[in-house]
């Protein structure tokens, strides 16, 4: 079994994939990125499609309108700036799958002049907008290590890029899919280049995902953290909910993840960042410490048997003080099976719906 496949919703998501390949699954759909205005009338060509361009008439079209769109993004007020940074993530889209892609798409051959020429002011336009998101995120990353975000400056920054507005019509999308958000935080934790993963996956592990950014972000709304919340993620991948919620909230956070590598990569993004208290335990989850926990995080990270022994440990935990499990996936259908456990928020039935279960 697998986690709930979380469906891309445009092609943006294959720039989102850059850094969630190996572990997703891409399907691309209707965009959920919205095209900025002076783009939105110009109709998306598939990079697999083949577009004849044997007629000189029809190719000179096509380099016009191709000499046209480059002209609308230059054209685009205001995409240096670093803080528009959703308008520069969809000129960036723009011309990769619109512009680069339809130049690929053409039975021509590459050498023609002309396409060399447009290829080549598609890349460099590219590429300067690319720059501006890196030194963003370094500065923001640099931020982060010299303490100068409490939780609220934190958010305020991210709505400052994002957008409060849409940053909240996310959160509380109830559709499934991965969106700018998630591009955004892939491009601020870390610069590392993924893992290979190399683990067998005993019984009960599933397959892994991330945790879309909006489910991260209405995770911390719903828990109402306290000073002396503790918090786990059991599952924890490439540490992205583990560092999200210790910036959001200020709590420790600590990550279970049984894949060495992994482990390793959100290990070191911690200490990029230098975050003391985001930690993570390369150990198989039913071997795990939970002493001290008072609100777990699970997206569907084992199923079956494997399952049934970690609620178990939280119901040992859970006979001592009161905790929060926050579920997405399958797994909140069986949590929500759990004498010991009150769903308070979520549908439980509904993989997409992030559930929040409280201990009796």
């Amino acid at each position: 079994m697998f986690r709930a496949a979380v469906p891309f919703n445009s092609k943006l998501q294959k720039r989102v994939n850059a850094n969630n390949n190996r572990y997703l699954t891409q399907r691309i759909g209707k965009s959920a990125f919205a095209i900025p205005p002076r783009f939105d009338n110009l109709p998306y060509v598939t990079g697999h499609m083949q577009t004849r361009t044997t007629d000189t008439p029809i190719l000179l079209s096509i380099l016009t309108d191709i000499r046209s769109d480059l002209q609308q993004v230059q054209a685009r007020p205001g995409l240096e700036a670093p803080r528009h940074f959703s308008g520069r993530a969809a000129a960036i889209d723009f011309l990769e799958f619109h512009v680069l892609d339809r130049m690929e798409s053409l039975n021509t051959p590459i050498s023609h002049p002309e396409l060399i020429a447009l290829k080549d002011e598609a890349l460099r336009i590219k590429a300067k907008l690319e720059q501006v998101d890196k030194a963003l995120f370094r500065g923001l990353r640099e931020a982060i290590c010299n303490r100068k975000y409490t939780p609220a400056t934190f958010l305020q920054t991210v709505n400052d890029y994002l957008g409060a507005e849409r940053i909240l019509d996310l959160t509380q999308s109830k559709e499934p899919g991965y969106d700018e958000m998630d591009f955004f935080f892939n491009a601020l934790l870390s610069e590392q280049i993924l893992p290979e993963v190399h683990s067998e996956r005993e019984t009960g592990m599933v397959f892994y995902q991330k945790t879309p950014a909006r489910v991260i972000l209405q995770l911390t709304q719903q828990a109402a953290f306290s000073k002396n919340d503790v918090f786990f993620d059991l599952g924890s991948g490439l540490g992205q909910v583990c560092i999200l919620v210790h910036l959001l909230t200020g709590v420790p956070a600590t990550g279970i993840e049984y894949e060495p590598a992994c482990c390793r990569y959100a290990t070191v993004c911690a200490q990029q960042l230098d975050l003391p208290a985001v930690t993570f335990i390369n150990q198989d989850a039913r071997k795990a410490d939970y002493s001290g926990g008072t609100v777990f995080f699970m997206y569907t990270p084992f199923e079956g048997g494997m399952l049934q022994q970690v609620l178990l440990l939280l119901k040992h935990e859970a006979a001592r003080r009161a905790i929060r499990i926050f579920t997405y996936g399958p797994c909140s259908v069986v949590i929500a099976a759990q004498s010991w456990l009150d769903l308070c928020e979520g549908n439980a039935n509904n993989p997409y719906s992030l559930c929040r279960f409280t201990s009796k």
